[in-house]
């Protein structure tokens, strides 16, 4: 079954008939995928432009990373089992309990009333999440050849671009009313993917039909086990380290714990053998590996910025929600066109090395000139940095992905495309995690420092003793810290909007003085993702689907053990593509349903 588009075939009404999916099936199956995704990438964008009012209304706006984090350490640690499991039992029951749990999470966060209740229902959220990214991944390398991806890459560019443009819209929105149809405005940021998700759940039923092939099978629930053991501590360190001391007790509980649950893991992954929800022998291949490498540091770059810039627009800029999700376009548009570009270049070249290369080197660029922007930076200085990131993350979203699902063996596709995601995803959740306890490690010094150096000017002085300015009640956190000589508390930021321009001043560079040491140790880290994709061999193209090169697998597998068959001649017109011998194999006239 190779993807249609290459030529004239593609128009026949037959196109099915000889045992592939017509361009117009494919469509229909795209729009199962394109509206499951739209649920997972709205949510990411709603949620990234409303966490400062939800923390602020919650009282915790130093404990926002929770709320991320534990959404992508559930996400983070589901994916691969997903995968696995679409493998054994097809895509289609997992994608919609994928769907299913993503709903129930998004229900359960409209009933939040701290930031520890809304991050456990999050978790639940993330539950879900993590199928539907990489089930929909997955399931276009079934059915779309890699080296004919881009032709309906910009299907999945309109997902990104609409939910991107519509999610701080709609965030800010809701999070810019106190309450709509007598519920809490920013509820609605969860409670807006209920009537979307049963849509989803709707179409999905209905049109996604993707052929599968039974294998025998064994569920690694105990590897699943082991590396939940591995990795939430870990990542519970990575966001309470600030808090608890990176040498204190529980720290090194917690590092103890992860290096347990991590060798365990190692062990049971090679016991179970190719059953392993991550099969140890996919880091034999160059491919995986140093893809692997490149999508957990971007991830950390990308995940590290997206939960950065907000807070940068809405704290630092005194932006609206609404008003931040607008400005944050320009990183849409440099993804979007991006993505286009190098996909469409991809298919007519079938080179795909470069783009991460110049992906990588383009982040690494806009997390440096990131570094650079203070209180006094202009808006167009910073939209244009975002233009130059977004072309960065754009370079190597698909690119990655694709090098892996083209390098890995056919059958391996929904656990090669789930461990792609999982590196991806681990470096978002410690990058997030991290990123987020540097900055306000740094904070409360860098906030402290700067009110002993302002306190001494004639301006604050003044204003200080202004009468007008010690009425107005957005004032009253930063004159009772100033006269105990600590600094204001920031766990709701709120008041900062209203405060007098030269009292906010000290808190405001905090942030931005602290941002740049955040952004400055991102672009660090990206060059060790620039480093993976230069050393990843470049493997050409197949121009097989999915599952035509899992038939020929098997196919080839039984000839096999069988060799003495007598040979049965079939005519070149019953034939599909070749494989690369020489040699083609006989069309199926209809595939096996889930």
């Amino acid at each position: 079954m190779s993807a249609p588009g290459a030529g004239p075939a593609d128009a026949r009404p037959d196109a099915a008939a000889g045992g592939r999916l017509s361009h117009r099936q494919i469509l229909t199956i795209f729009a199962g995928l394109m509206i499951g995704m739209f649920l997972a990438a709205l949510d990411q964008t709603i949620v990234a432009t409303s966490i400062r009012t939800i923390a602020d209304d919650l009282g915790g706006l130093s404990l926002q990373a929770w709320a991320t984090t534990a959404y992508l350490i559930t996400a983070t640690i589901t994916t691969p089992l997903y995968g696995k499991l679409s493998d054994l039992f097809g895509r289609k029951p997992l994608f919609l309990t994928a769907i299913s749990i993503f709903l129930v999470g998004s229900a359960a966060c409209t009933f939040a009333t701290s930031m520890y209740q809304l991050a456990a229902f999050r978790g639940i959220q993330g539950l879900g999440a993590g199928g539907v990214f990489s089930l929909a991944l997955t399931i276009i390398g079934d059915i779309v050849a890699p080296r004919e991806r881009a032709r309906y890459q910009g299907y999945f560019v309109a997902v990104f671009g609409t939910s991107s443009v519509l999610g701080p819209v709609a965030g800010g929105f809701f999070a810019g009313h106190a309450d709509i149809l007598g519920i809490t405005g920013w509820r609605w940021v969860f409670l807006i993917n209920v009537p979307l998700g049963i849509i989803a759940l709707i179409v999905v039923t209905k049109v996604l039909n993707v052929p599968h092939i039974k294998r025998k099978h064994r569920i690694d629930w105990l590897g699943a086990i082991a590396l939940t053991v591995a990795l939430v501590p870990l990542l519970i360190v990575a966001e309470q380290g600030r808090r608890w001391g990176w040498h204190s007790t529980s720290a090194l509980v917690c590092y103890a714990v992860g290096v347990v649950g991590i060798g365990a893991f190692l062990v049971l992954e090679r016991r179970i053998g190719d059953d392993a929800l991550l099969p140890l022998r996919f880091f034999s291949n160059g491919v995986f590996g140093w893809g692997s490498i490149a999508a957990f540091v971007a991830g950390i770059g990308m995940f590290g910025v997206l939960a950065l810039l907000p807070l940068y627009l809405q704290i630092v800029k005194g932006s609206s929600p609404t008003k931040a999700g607008l400005q944050t376009l320009p990183l849409v548009l440099g993804i979007m066109s991006m993505s286009v570009f190098s996909g469409q270049l991809i298919s007519r070249t079938g080179r795909y090395k470069v783009w991460p290369v110049i992906g990588l080197s383009l982040m690494i660029v806009g997390a440096a000139l990131l570094s650079r922007v203070d209180v006094d930076t202009p808006y167009w200085r910073t939209a244009l940095i975002m233009i130059v990131f977004g072309w960065g993350l754009g370079s190597n979203m698909q690119p990655l992905t694709l090098a892996v699902q083209n390098a890995m063996p056919p059958r391996d596709m929904g656990v090669a495309t789930a461990s792609a995601t999982f590196f991806r995803q681990m470096g978002g959740t410690l990058g997030t995690a991290v990123f987020l306890s540097v900055l306000f490690s740094e904070l409360g010094g860098r906030v402290a420092d700067n009110f002993r150096t302002a306190s001494a000017t004639p301006q604050f002085q003044a204003a200080v003793a202004d009468p007008a300015v010690v009425a107005h009640p957005a004032n009253e956190p930063i004159l009772e810290a100033v006269q105990g000589g600590t600094e204001p508390s920031l766990e709701d930021s709120s008041f900062l909007s209203a405060a007098d321009p030269v009292l906010s001043r000290p808190i405001l560079d905090g942030f931005a003085d602290s941002m740049s040491v955040v952004f400055v140790a991102g672009s660090a880290v990206l060059v060790i993702g620039l480093f993976a994709v230069i050393m990843m061999k470049e493997v050409p193209l197949r121009t097989q689907s999915g599952v035509d090169a899992r038939r020929a697998e098997e196919l080839n597998a039984v000839e096999t053990l069988a060799p003495s068959a007598t040979p049965v001649a079939v005519p070149a017109e019953a034939c599909g593509e070749q494989d690369g011998t020489g040699n083609g194999w006989p069309r199926k006239s209809s595939w096996p349903r889930e």
